[in-house]
This record gives C-alpha cells, sequence and structure tokens, in this order.
C-alpha cells in the first residue's frame, strides 16, 4: 500500500482534494479570501525561474523552426481545433465549451511536460525550450485569441450575454503573476543554484501540490452544479480523451514534418500536446468563473486526462529508444 501511494500519490491526491471539496465547501472560500493560491501560483513560478538552467535552453535558439512549430501548435492551431470540436460535441453548454477553450489557449505545462519528456529519454534542453517560449508568447497570445474565439462562438452559438474581455488587463494580470516571478526567479539563480539543486524533488511536489489546490479551489465553486452533471462527466471525459489523442497525433505529425530526430520527436509531441492549469485557471478566475461557473471543470478533466495519457506515451518512445540503442 505504502509503495502505491509513493508512486501514484498524486492521483490520490486529486481524488482526496475532489472529495474534500465536496464535503467542505467552505473551505475553498477561504483559500478565495487569504489569497492561498495567488500565493502558491506566485512561488511556482518563481521556483520554476530558479530551477531553468538558462543555458541549456539558449542553446535551443537556432532551431527557428521548433520555435514557430511549437508556438503555433499549442497557442493558435490548438484553440481553433479545439474550438471547432468542442462546439460540434456539447451543442449548447455554453460551460463546457468556453472551459475547453481556455483550457486549450494555455501553455504549455512546466514541470510535467519536462519531466515525461525526461521519462520518454527526449531533449530535455528543447522540453524547456518550448516551455519557456511558448509561456512567454501566451502572455499575448491568450487574451487575443480567447477574444477572438469566443467572439466568434458568440455570432455562432448567440450568447445570451456579450462576452467582452479586457485584453490589456488580462495582459497585466498574467505578466504579475507568470512573468515577474520566472524573471525574478532567473536573476536569483547565480547566488541560489546550488540549493536549489538540493530541493529540486521537493520543488516539483510543491508545484504539484498547488495544481491539486486549483483542482479543490474549482470544484469547491462548482460543487452546486458538478453534482448535476451525471454521466455528462463522463461525456466530457471521453471528448478529452479524444482531443488529446488528436492533440497528441498533431504534433507528432508536425515534429515529422519538420524532421526532427526521435529525442526531439519525443520532447515535442509530448510537451507542445500539454495544457497547464494554472493559468486556466487565473483566466477561469477573474473573468469567467461569476457567469460560467464550470468553465473550469474540462481545465481539470485535461489535465487529469494528460496526465495519465502521456505517462503511456512516454513509456512507447522510451520503448522506441531502447529498441534503436539496441539494435
Amino acid at each position: 500500500m505504502t509503495t502505491f501511494l509513493k508512486k501514484h500519490w498524486f492521483f490520490v491526491g486529486m481524488a482526496v482534494v475532489s472529495a474534500l471539496a465536496f464535503a467542505v465547501p467552505e473551505l475553498g472560500v477561504v483559500v478565495k479570501e487569504y489569497k492561498i493560491l495567488n500565493f502558491g501560483i506566485f512561488l511556482t513560478f518563481l521556483i520554476t525561474g530558479l530551477s531553468l538552467d538558462t543555458r541549456s535552453v539558449l542553446e535551443q535558439i537556432r532551431n527557428v523552426r521548433v520555435l514557430s512549430a511549437s508556438l503555433l501548435s499549442a497557442l493558435v492551431v490548438i484553440p481553433i481545433i479545439t474550438a471547432v470540436l468542442a462546439t460540434l460535441f456539447f451543442g449548447d453548454n455554453i460551460d463546457f465549451i468556453i472551459g475547453s477553450i481556455i483550457i486549450a489557449a494555455a501553455p504549455v505545462t512546466v514541470a510535467s511536460g519536462t519531466v515525461m519528456t525526461a521519462m520518454a529519454l527526449g531533449n530535455v534542453p528543447l522540453s524547456l525550450f518550448i516551455c519557456v517560449l511558448c509561456n512567454l508568447f501566451s502572455l499575448i497570445s491568450i487574451p487575443l485569441v480567447l477574444n477572438w474565439l469566443l467572439g466568434f462562438m458568440e455570432h455562432m452559438l448567440r450568447f445570451e450575454q456579450a462576452i467582452s474581455l479586457p485584453v490589456g488587463q488580462i495582459l497585466i494580470t498574467l505578466s504579475l503573476t507568470v512573468l515577474v516571478p520566472t524573471v525574478l526567479g532567473q536573476i536569483m539563480r547565480p547566488w541560489l543554484r546550488e540549493q536549489v539543486a538540493v530541493y529540486k524533488k521537493a520543488f516539483s511536489i510543491f508545484s504539484q501540490c498547488v495544481v491539486l489546490l486549483i483542482i479543490f479551489n474549482a470544484v469547491s465553486s462548482s460543487v452546486g452544479v458538478i453534482g448535476s452533471l451525471g454521466l455528462g462527466l463522463v461525456g466530457l471525459f471521453g471528448f478529452m480523451i479524444f482531443l488529446h489523442v488528436v492533440i497528441l497525433a498533431l504534433n507528432y505529425g508536425i515534429s515529422k514534418a519538420i524532421r526532427l530526430d526521435e529525442p526531439s520527436t519525443a520532447a515535442f509531441t509530448i510537451h507542445t500536446s500539454q495544457k497547464t492549469l494554472t493559468i486556466s485557471y487565473l483566466v477561469w478566475a477573474g473573468y469567467f468563473a461569476h457567469l460560467f461557473p464550470l468553465a473550469m471543470v474540462p481545465g481539470i478533466v485535461y489535465h487529469v486526462v494528460q496526465m495519465i495519457m502521456d505517462t503511456f506515451v512516454a513509456q512507447w518512445f522510451r520503448e522506441r529508444a531502447g529498441r534503436r540503442q539496441g539494435g
């Protein structure tokens, strides 16, 4: 039992925080009132800045084709594909459509994408490079892409209430929450590099705990309506599994089209397909939570799906790499 919990503690944690949110939803109010989650998110990106090896990431700057392809896929193509598929699948369920678009417009993950790439014996510096660039450019792309896509959806679906996003305000919020702590971490890195290396595993666990807190906060905020979903939740899981398969296939195809080697293909396929729940939460909580309380649920489900599926994808790449080395 102990071995199982050590290996799968994150998935057990997701079940625990979800159950706790249903049992004591009032705790979510405390988390929000005292800005506990905001502080945790700030620390997460500060740790990201402290942990990133700037030299190894900058060595990938010459991969212009990878830069262009990853940015285009993660921040433009995937949101468009998701918007189309979600509209076709969910019909008049506006919360799920908007929630799907929000998670699709988010940048790639930081910790899990790199961990999965390492597990796949992929190109880790390239994975970090994709991570840094996508998160940086997302500060501009998120408000623009969301404004455009939701404006188009509003016209197509005839929303009862018009959606207007304050693009400049979103850009400032994301910059203060994501960019500032990351830059601070990079500035402090030369003096704290050795200390950070010692606590690398602890920092990874902390980042995952912040994700668990995000899940708790989102579920506790939506507990009144999540219970009424019933089979709709099963359908949402089915859609997100299908969507992630489509996205993985898309990015694998792109990596082959631009002729990446196998380690780089693993990094591109896995990391460009993963979406961060942290920034999705910031957008949802700041601009959608009141009108669309269920719009965070698709992001949570996609996060669960990508964590499970990409474990198997990474193992597949790892076995292919082992066969090549053995041959």
